[in-house]
């Protein structure tokens, strides 16, 4: 058996997150599976690095499985995406070592959120921003970023993957900067793991931030009382993208 490690890209606007679900819904492993299943007519387990929600997207997410064949590195990408629909496509691919595993692995993820600031909507946007009409304050939110950076306790974020797992997490950076002359901002966020709904659970916090209806000590607030029920309302899924999964610094924290 030999390992494939792959790179993906995909709009999850139709897809109900990268993980099966077991209810019949479609997602990203699922046509994953699929496209193998019809390449090798064996039924064969992908595995990624993130399990982003439902609409989310990825520009660089990483997957694995194991496999028996002997189909050339240079081939892989090919006789995949000759299988799979045009909302996915696998970017790189290669045999990898027996001990690599797309998520235990992984050192860091990095998610990018995109903002329409300006009254009007945009036609050629609308599936990968949240449309956000009132101004915001760029400095404000950068301010709440660096707040919120750090090792905490993100319980007030997200969720853990099962209950009772820890909600502690290390994020090293969060960036927000504008984009397109300004109309749009885009929210760059480096973790080494994140809670279900944890990013964009920020995001919608940051947006509080920047439209002055929350103040820089109302964040540590939120950090300090970790309780989900605080937590402002999240950002739309649509925004978020999976950028990068880093394999080459040091493992912190739980994934």
């Amino acid at each position: 058996m030999k390992r494939v490690r792959l790179t993906l890209e995909y709009d999850g606007t139709d897809f109900a997150g990268f993980q099966l679900q077991g209810k019949g819904e479609r997602t990203v492993q699922g046509d994953l599976e699929a496209a193998l299943l019809q390449i090798t007519g064996t039924q064969i387990r992908v595995s990624g690095a993130g399990r982003t929600d439902a609409g989310v997207h990825a520009l660089g997410q990483v997957a694995h499985f194991d496999v028996d064949w002997k189909i050339s590195e240079e081939k892989i990408v090919g006789a995949l995406n000759a299988h799979l629909p045009r909302d996915i496509s696998v970017l790189q691919a290669g045999y990898a070592e027996q001990e690599f595993h797309a998520r235990f692995s992984a050192t860091s993820r990095t998610y990018r959120y995109a903002i329409l600031n300006r009254p009007q909507p945009s036609a050629l946007l609308t599936r990968y921003v949240w449309h956000v009409t009132r101004p915001l304050s760029v400095e404000a939110m950068q301010e709440a970023g660096r707040t919120l950076c750090g090792t905490h306790d993100f319980a007030t974020f997200g969720q853990p993957s099962a209950p009772g797992l820890s909600t502690v997490r290390f994020v090293e950076r969060i960036a927000v900067r504008p984009w397109k002359n300004g109309s749009c901002l885009l929210i760059t966020v480096r973790g080494n793991a994140f809670l279900r709904q944890m990013v964009r659970s920020l995001v919608g916090t940051l947006v509080m931030v920047g439209q002055e209806r929350l103040e820089r000590g109302e964040v540590l607030k939120l950090l300090e009382v970790r309780d989900r029920r605080a937590c402002p309302p999240i950002a739309p899924a649509k925004g978020l993208c999976l950028v990068k999964v880093g394999y080459d610094g040091q493992r912190i924290g739980i994934n």
